[in-house]
């Protein structure tokens, strides 16, 4: 039986068609281009069958397919162990070329190369492009060829090289008719082994951009952009995101250049998916308790703007930025409870959740990453709830009994902050 001669367009971090660059290069093979997905059991069996992430990028996906039809074709979709996925599809079609976008995230790393020398056993061809990022993490670096450990010298290398001209927007819908004639079954979100959560992902918005800088530290303003699960999950170009954010806010364009910097951290030095980046707070001595843990995940600390945030968390996936800082930064300050057990948390229940990034704020708050708060800055959740939260709307919205008597703080502040800074000069190691 004669097998078609096709290229496949794998779809990882970045589920949309347009201004996608590996499936712009793709769409000029010579050979029809089948789409690709794959829902990798490595990935998700560790996660709950109602995961409000799984479900977008399935809504996602039905999207794509939808628009695929238009030019007669339709997304494959696949579920089970990567490798096994790829030798099936070898064995099913000749396959010429393999397209697809760059993954910097550690595991992603070793089951590409694993993937790719799949690839070369098989005489196809592989091609991997940027396209989640503008700078990746060898195009930024020291006059030494270094990586940036600091953000600011960072950013205004970033910024220096930076050229919308010279970032490209990629046209990919002049090659629709090389997607190849097909119309593959896609599978429900339950055939894949899941079931629809109540927790969705919001569209994003721009409204409130041109005034960032003044509203983005008020969490009972409605100014987010929700962008970031998008660009987590590749639904936006970050070039498109990145041009907006350089027209009209430089304070957001900060905000996406953090994202690329914790990235390349990441690729750098990744110790720090699971190691304080800097080694000499092994040393400090966690109180770890679990059950001031627990009350810490379901927002019952007696510290509003902590409770506040907590709940939004656990309810919707979300939390606004300036409540992150004040939640990280109480669970590793007043509790004396590692980062990791924070970080993996969010791991659980963010919608945007993103490895690079979470490790890294988490390491910030709590003192032991690159560039970090120092280890004495202790937020104080009362005082940040005054400044940011003056009248109470933001804490009354995820507390409802507020005005019913809250209950007392878990842990008196000005006792946390001396026992925490106290804990971490004598666990420093010198």
């Amino acid at each position: 039986m004669t097998k078609f001669a096709v290229s496949f367009f794998w779809f990882r971090r970045d589920l949309r068609l347009q201004d996608n660059i590996g499936l712009f290069h793709a769409l000029q093979s010579k050979y029809p281009v089948i789409p690709l997905f794959i829902f990798d059991d490595a990935i998700l069996d560790s996660l709950p069958k109602n995961d409000a992430r799984v479900g977008f990028i399935h809504d996602s996906l039905a999207q794509i397919n939808i628009a695929l039809h238009k030019s007669g074709s339709s997304l494959l979709v696949k579920k089970g162990k990567t490798q096994d996925i790829w030798q099936e599809l070898i064995t099913q079609f000749d396959v010429k070329e393999v397209f697809f976008n760059k993954d910097y995230e550690p595991y992603a790393i070793l089951r590409d190369e694993s993937i790719c020398q799949i690839f070369e056993n098989n005489n196809t061809i592989s091609f991997s492009f940027k396209d989640q990022v503008i700078f990746e993490e060898k195009e930024i670096t020291k006059e030494d060829g270094l990586p940036y450990t600091v953000y600011t010298p960072y950013k205004n290398k970033w910024l220096a090289a930076y050229n919308k001209e010279t970032v490209l927007e990629y046209d990919t819908t002049i090659y629709y008719s090389n997607f190849f004639k097909s119309h593959f079954p896609f599978p429900s979100l339950e055939q894949i082994g899941f079931v629809e959560s109540k927790i969705k992902v919001k569209p994003y918005s721009f409204k409130g951009i041109t005034t960032y800088q003044d509203t983005r530290d008020f969490p009972a303003v409605d100014a987010t952009s929700y962008l970031s699960p998008h660009l987590r999950f590749g639904t936006v170009s970050i070039r498109e995101m990145v041009g907006f954010a350089a027209q009209n806010n430089a304070v957001f364009l900060s905000e996406l250049i953090w994202r690329e910097f914790f990235m390349q951290i990441l690729y750098h030095f990744p110790k720090v998916m699971t190691q304080n980046f800097k080694s000499a707070y092994d040393g400090i001595q966690w109180r770890n308790n679990e059950e001031d843990f627990k009350r810490w995940c379901s927002g019952t600390t007696g510290y509003p703007m902590v409770d506040a945030g907590m709940r939004q968390l656990n309810e919707t996936g979300y939390m606004h930025n300036r409540v992150r800082m004040v939640v990280a930064s109480f669970l590793c300050k007043h509790l004396l409870i590692q980062w990791q057990w924070g970080e993996a948390y969010f791991a659980e229940k963010l919608l945007d959740y993103d490895l690079s990034a979470n490790v890294g704020n988490w390491q910030w708050a709590a003192g032991t990453g690159c560039d970090a708060a120092p280890y004495f800055r202790v937020f104080n959740p009362d005082i940040q709830l005054k400044k940011f939260d003056e009248k109470g709307q933001y804490i009354r919205k995820w507390i409802p009994e507020f005005d019913l008597g809250y209950g007392k703080p878990m842990v008196d502040h000005a006792m946390a902050r001396d026992r925490a800074i106290a804990t971490y000069k004598a666990g420093i190691l010198k």
